[in-house]
């Protein structure tokens, strides 16, 4: 007989800082065995939905309950947090905020300290653990010296350690580059089918998660679940677009050609999707749609000669003889794997540490200016809001460039107002930071250089655990300041970013460019997209598998034509 181990019964939650629920009257169980995707828009209730299951709901975060909880046999209103977290293990988003050890392997063991295991057992245990999630090599190093892929095995042997019959992933794809994101889905699906526990996985990449099998996605939206599918079936419905969440491109891309989707098998497995009309509808597709001439170059703005860098004298080179240059009014992607140097090189650009090499903004000599005088020109939003944050409350924090700058209050309340509805967090802007979730507070952050019109705004990451309408709404004000001739850099991750709003990219490895070129050119070389740790579009996938005549063509083509869709 199958076994509930979440489940939700007629359950209504409100945190005491809000006057609405949260969660609203949620009835679902998810039973022993399952794996099951949790997909929404930011704010829709998911991470809520994730602390009633470890216990920080009611334990950490209060509120007001209606209903009931009942994880793995307990009642949560009547469970320690200790007690239910022998039924639940975590692997948290910012791996950084996990790490207790010194060393790896100590992070590993603080569970098994805690429960005094004795020192043979324990080593033994940490070996084993080190070993499933193939982290063994790196026992004696800091957690915090690892690439983001390390990082997250590390916090994932620390929960398996546990033996916790739940386990629970709050968007483990946030962080990682392409491949190291697939080999985490992958690494996820094998515990699963080795440990026979119940996984749970929250994610907005979801096409990225359909690369292993699923047996059910829950799609949330306004503290509601509005659908609860197998994925198949999802992919299939318009449930996905009706709640601003992507779908997987490929499948956008039929529907746009109006293959009948009933007719198609493993929608949801790329490798294994089959359909007699596919080809026949897309080719009717592809002839009707004209491909993209090249946008045109504007004048050098940033020429970076011959920069090197390393961070101790016994360190090999992170910016290595590096040169390239800006143009005016670019929309360019930086590119590569964890480590290869993308974020130490804007960095240097910033003034944050000082390279060898020469730096020219418009022809002037910029090598010896301050971070003051370079953030006149260059706007720079890291990758980790949490080390730009200063201010309590969000709109404070907007509003602290502007304040430092002498700017009217009138002034200031107007563009921080503007800034903060650009970015989707209007309604919050009375809120204080600590309240938001990793995401939203990466919102902020960006409001905060965008206020101040910066002639240049480089991103780290900016859609790092942004949902799909809010990626949307922020890239389209990027690209209207692009529009208006700001130069747009984005070091990403984010393959879809790069091929839809990028006109270059640049792919930077070991320190240096490794190709120049393209973003779609980038993605269709099996060769580079390897050895950069970057992952295929989907759409040239299908429209090789499918035997389109030109698939770098086909790829052009739905990406101007499904961005146009989107701006009706």
């Amino acid at each position: 007989m199958t076994k509930p181990m979440i489940a939700f019964n007629n359950f209504t939650f409100q945190y005491h800082s809000q006057s609405e629920p949260t969660l609203k009257n949620l009835t679902v169980t998810i039973n022993e065995g399952e794996k099951v995707l949790v997909v929404g828009p930011s704010g829709s209730g998911k991470s809520t939905f994730a602390h009633c299951i470890n216990g920080l709901i009611p334990n950490q975060y209060e509120g007001t309950i209606q209903g009931e909880v009942v994880v793995d046999g307990k009642n949560i209103a009547d469970s320690s947090l200790f007690e239910l977290s022998f039924s639940t293990g975590t692997v948290l988003q910012d791996t950084d905020g996990q790490f207790i050890g010194l060393t790896v392997a100590e992070d590993i063991a603080f569970v098994l300290e805690n429960d005094t295991v004795d020192q043979a057992q324990m080593k033994e245990q940490v070996a084993r653990w080190a070993e499933v999630v193939d982290i063994d090599g790196h026992l004696d190093k800091r957690p915090q010296d690892l690439s983001g892929g390390q990082k997250q095995r590390v916090s994932m042997a620390g929960v398996l350690i546990n033996e916790a019959p739940i386990l629970l992933f709050d968007e483990p794809l946030a962080n990682l580059d392409p491949s190291a994101g697939k080999e985490a889905i992958a690494l996820i699906d094998r515990l699963h089918k080795d440990s026979k526990a119940t996984v749970v996985i929250i994610e907005h990449r979801l096409e990225d998660v359909l690369d292993q099998p699923v047996d059910r996605v829950i799609v949330f939206n306004e503290g509601e679940i509005v659908a609860d599918m197998k994925p198949d079936e999802l992919l299939r419905s318009s449930v996905l677009a009706e709640n601003g969440i992507r779908e997987p491109l490929y499948v956008t891309s039929m529907k746009y050609a109006k293959v009948d989707l009933e007719k198609v098998t493993n929608l949801a497995n790329l490798a294994a999707l089959d359909g007699s009309e596919i080809k026949a509808n897309m080719v009717t597709w592809e002839a009707a749609h004209f491909d993209l001439s090249p946008a045109e170059q504007g004048a050098p703005l940033l020429e970076l000669s011959d920069l090197t860098y390393r961070y101790r004298k016994q360190d090999p080179l992170v910016i290595d003889h590096l040169s390239t240059t800006i143009h005016k009014g670019e929309r360019i992607s930086i590119v590569g794997k964890n480590g290869a140097g993308k974020s130490t090189l804007f960095k240097a650009i910033c003034g944050f540490i000082s390279p060898d090499g020469q730096m020219l903004w418009n022809g002037q000599d910029i090598t010896k200016e301050s971070i003051k005088e370079r953030a006149d020109k260059i706007g720079y939003v890291m990758q980790n809001p949490n080390q730009m944050i200063s201010k309590k409350m969000i709109f404070d924090e907007v509003a602290l460039g502007l304040v430092l700058r002498g700017v009217s209050e009138t002034e200031i309340k107007e563009r921080v107002e503007h800034a903060l509805k650009v970015c989707g967090l209007y309604p919050f802007r009375n809120w204080p930071i600590a309240a938001l979730s990793y995401g939203q507070k990466k919102r902020v952050t960006i409001a905060a250089i965008l206020v101040l019109e910066p002639e240049m705004i480089i991103l780290d990451e900016p859609t790092a655990g942004q949902d799909f309408r809010n990626y949307t709404e922020m890239m389209s004000f990027i690209e209207e300041l692009n529009k208006l001739g700001k130069t747009v850099v984005m070091i990403t991750h984010d393959m879809h970013l790069m091929l839809e709003y990028s006109d270059r990219a640049l792919v930077i490895g070991g320190g240096k460019v490794l190709m120049d070129t393209t973003p779609i050119d980038v993605l269709t070389s099996r060769k580079l997209v390897e050895e950069s740790s970057l992952k295929e579009t989907s759409l040239f996938t299908f429209a090789e598998k499918i035997g389109l005549s030109d698939p770098i063509a086909f790829t052009r083509k739905f990406i101007h034509y499904d961005r146009e869709v989107r701006q009706r």
